[in-house]
């Protein structure tokens, strides 16, 4: 087994779960993560956790919608019991083949995700944290050889995170204190409100409230949303290919959107719920471990010299307490390529320009 499987689980139980002696952990294991898996075991087992795995399989899934008459019982009990006694939930995602759901309807898709509400907010009250292990369907996905593939995921995964997540912390505290943030290319000006939130130093961790790994990204919920702008980097949202979207907003929603690839499924996005109309987050990458976009969402958003913001929920740990944020039962990341002509500004002063953030060397204000 390649040593970096080991790295990556110890990063996983230790940095990112921060894993402890008697926590009751579920892993959830994907059809192409069995060697990571293995080494999460024993990384456990070390810590004296308690562990409980599942099986997860696209294909599977696939097969359950398809037959299903799409009337779904709303979050079956079993399921909700596991999540409420969790204490650590790990996903290692891995698939075998990344469009397994391609032909699922997209109304059956939603009224699944809907029906589980209940159990996707347990499961995200618990410390839980979601990585992916290289698989020749990701790399294929990714347009690289499996190698390659390989080199380029554990580059994002096995940083320094500690000097990362002191970096990103500057970040963070130009939102904390900011009121507005404008953001401007050639085919975007977009300005919302972050007055009265608190941005997330995502750096791989629970610690951090950070739940993804690899990670590299500072988030907050921003409200308000007044103008429009372009994503240019393609994405697939259950097997399905979208690229190219604009999104126009007035008064915090959207009023106009267009896509040249996937614009129905786009519409079957918004269409959703009110809030899936609404921005959930903004969120700026710095993780520049990752060096090119591969179609997966968990790496692409965390890509240095890009920005996304994602329609639907928003993230509790960007609230107010007692202040709930915009709620719906999706939330669609969309990013936008900031490497050049481009600027942020946060309250009317240039934070970043061309990718580049004030402290750099190289910024030009």
């Amino acid at each position: 087994m390649d040593d970096r499987v080991h790295e990556h689980a110890e990063v996983l139980v230790d940095w990112s779960a921060r894993v402890e002696e008697g926590d009751d952990v579920v892993v959830m294991v994907d059809e192409g993560t069995h060697d990571l898996a293995v080494a999460v075991g024993e990384k456990l087992g070390e810590r004296n956790a308690n562990m409980l795995t599942l099986y997860r399989s696209d294909e599977i899934v696939r097969a359950y919608l398809r037959a299903h008459d799409g009337d779904f019982d709303e979050n079956p009990a079993p399921e909700l019991a596991m999540y409420e006694n969790a204490d650590v939930v790990l996903v290692l995602r891995g698939s075998r083949n990344t469009m397994g759901k391609a032909d699922v309807p997209g109304e059956t898709q939603q009224a699944y995700e809907k029906a589980r509400a209940l159990i996707r907010e347990t499961r995200l009250g618990t410390d839980w944290i979601s990585t992916l292990h290289p698989t020749r369907a990701h790399a294929q996905q990714a347009g690289m050889a499996y190698e390659e593939y390989r080199d380029f995921v554990y580059s994002a995964v096995l940083r320094d995170w500690e000097s990362l997540a002191e970096e990103m912390g500057k970040m963070k505290t130009l939102l904390d204190e900011g009121s507005e943030v404008r953001i401007v290319t050639e085919d975007t000006d977009i300005t919302m409100s972050i007055e009265s939130r608190t941005a997330v130093n995502s750096c791989a961790s629970v610690a951090y409230d950070s739940h993804n790994l690899p990670s590299g990204e500072v988030f907050t919920a921003p409200h308000a949303t007044e103008g429009e702008v372009f994503f240019d980097v393609p994405m697939t949202h259950q097997g399905s290919r979208i690229r190219n979207v604009h999104l126009a907003f007035e008064d915090g929603e959207v009023v106009e959107f267009s896509a040249e690839t996937g614009e129905d499924v786009l519409s079957e996005i918004l269409d959703t719920d009110d809030g899936a109309r609404r921005l959930g987050e903004l969120g700026i990458g710095m993780n520049r471990g990752i060096d090119r976009f591969t179609d997966s969402i968990l790496f692409d958003e965390k890509m240095g010299d890009t920005v996304h913001l994602a329609v639907g929920r928003a993230y509790d740990a960007c609230l107010p307490e007692g202040e709930t944020g915009n709620d719906s039962a999706v939330h669609i990341d969309m990013i936008t390529d900031v490497s050049e002509g481009s600027r942020m500004e946060i309250d009317g002063e240039v934070v970043q320009r061309n990718g580049t953030f004030r402290w750099e060397d190289g910024f030009e204000g």
